[in-house]
């Protein structure tokens, strides 16, 4: 399984804020918003990333997150020259992808909750063709993608932002292919928005018969932080829960060390680091509630 995090596009909802650095690279609290996504990868057993950026920015995400090597996986990069679509992100991608299946969550979306690591395994883990992408109960899906479900939790239709939603079940930023994804993509024409939609493939599964839907429930929270009133909303939203718990939201190394993929020494390392942040004083607790 590979992993593709799309952190493009031009960021205009949050300007002026995006006028010199990427969306994904704001903060949310306490790290940049790219480390949320990549969070969600590795908690989900996947070690082989690529970051789609804009031109531009991509040297930044390379200063901040280099190979990889250091949480354990490799991470490479590509580039995305104007926002086409989501689905473009496979047309980037193809040699990255290879035969392999392939997982796609976009730049901009934080999810946390209990279970969801077990969520995220499973439907990795899961043989055979198809796609699964993730629903939740929103208060405003006329703003995402819609699914429709019959009584016994099988897809029947899917609509990009339609006027009149027949659900409340947003299509979330997180989707696992098959490999049929790629000749999928390369098939889809762009929209009236001139972007080859996402939606338009998930539709393709879907008439196929192959397209699985996961509901995340009200223990998971799912926020993306396209707008400046959701950015702060997140920012909010994780310092509440790091404050009050006293454990990192989509703290790389430490799912890298309890993965077993970097050593203690290596932790040892980005604590002295960031020795003088609440960040690398966490590091710290986590080496001591570790100890050999």
């Amino acid at each position: 399984m590979k992993g593709i995090i799309l952190a493009g596009g031009s960021g205009t909802r949050l300007g002026p804020l995006t006028v010199s650095t990427s969306k994904q690279l704001l903060p949310v609290y306490d790290k940049p918003m790219v480390y949320y996504p990549l969070s969600v990868l590795m908690l989900a057993g996947i070690r082989e990333i690529l970051i789609i950026t804009t031109p531009k920015d991509q040297s930044r995400f390379q200063e901040l997150l280099g190979d990889g090597s250091q949480y354990g996986i490799s991470i490479s990069y590509a580039e995305q020259a104007e926002p086409r679509g989501l689905a473009e992100a496979f047309l980037i991608g193809r040699d990255f992808v290879g035969d392999d299946r392939v997982t796609l969550i976009l730049g901009d979306n934080l999810f946390y909750g209990h279970g969801l690591t077990d969520t995220l395994r499973s439907a990795v883990a899961e043989p055979g063709p198809g796609a699964t992408i993730f629903a939740y109960h929103v208060n405003k899906p006329q703003r995402y993608g819609v699914v429709t479900m019959d009584k016994s939790g099988r897809a029947v239709e899917i609509e990009e932002k339609p006027e009149n939603p027949k659900s409340n079940r947003a299509v979330t930023g997180l989707y696992i292919y098959d490999n049929s994804v790629l000749d999928i993509a390369r098939e889809i024409r762009p929209s009236s928005r001139g972007e080859l939609e996402i939606t338009d493939v998930n539709r393709t599964y879907l008439e196929r018969g192959e397209l699985k839907v996961i509901e995340l429930g009200r223990g998971i929270a799912w926020l993306d932080t396209g707008t400046c009133q959701a950015l702060l909303e997140a920012s909010e939203f994780v310092r509440s829960l790091q404050r009050r718990q006293g454990l990192q939201i989509a703290c790389l190394e430490e799912i890298a060390f309890l993965n077993r993929w970097i050593s203690r020494s290596a932790l040892e390392q980005v604590e002295t680091r960031f020795r003088n942040s609440e960040y690398g004083r966490y590091i710290g607790q986590l080496l001591r509630r570790n100890r050999p």
